[in-house]
């Protein structure tokens, strides 16, 4: 996939304000500070059209990055941030679910997960209500950069029986500091795009 144009369109916290087009869209879903900011900009070849923090629990809209004019990133807010008043949480709880159930352009949810370490419950939720709700399910485990090469096998083994994956679900091994795994992420995604 070649992005020639990529823009941030608008930050939403209710339905109304999601774009009226009716352009596929590919949620992007993982705990606060798992990289997801940086998988957007690697996958689209820009350094920071999404922001990245050190600072978890930043996200706290749903960020619509229109691609191509063609089709959406849509940035969901981090899940397991503890440093977030349990209202706040359950706030940021319902206008995902309320995403994830109702919008109609929605294709697929991509899980991000950090490859360092097994999913956590907050991961393994999250692939379970996909899961049960027929949502598609492609799993990105980033990081890969900080773990050797050798162990990966390893490591994706953990991921895949953690969250119990369903076998034609996709894991692509990712890192967005060397581009390892992008063509693969692009090629999990395509075809939820037409």
């Amino acid at each position: 996939m070649k992005v020639t144009k990529a823009e941030i369109v608008i930050s939403a916290v209710k339905s109304d304000q999601y774009p009226s087009t009716d352009f596929p869209e590919i949620a992007l879903a993982g705990r606060s500070n798992v990289g997801k900011s940086s998988f957007i900009n690697k996958m689209i070849n820009r350094k920071n059209l999404a922001r990245t923090s050190s600072k978890p629990g930043k996200t706290q809209t749903l960020n619509f990055y229109l691609i191509n004019d063609q089709f959406y990133f849509v940035d969901v807010p981090g899940y397991g941030f503890a440093k977030v008043s349990k209202r706040e949480r359950e706030k940021w709880g319902k206008m995902i679910e309320a995403y994830l159930l109702k919008r109609e352009q929605l294709k697929a949810c991509v899980l991000i997960i950090d490859i360092r370490h097994a999913p956590t419950s907050d991961d393994v939720m999250m692939y379970e209500f996909l899961k049960y709700h027929g949502i598609p399910a492609v799993i990105v485990a980033t990081k890969a950069d900080k773990i050797p090469k050798g162990k990966w096998q390893k490591h994706l083994k953990v991921v895949k029986e953690t969250l119990k994956m369903e076998k034609n679900d996709p894991l692509i091994l990712f890192s967005a500091e060397t581009g390892y795994g992008k063509e693969d992420a692009w090629s999990a995604i395509y075809p939820f795009l037409s």
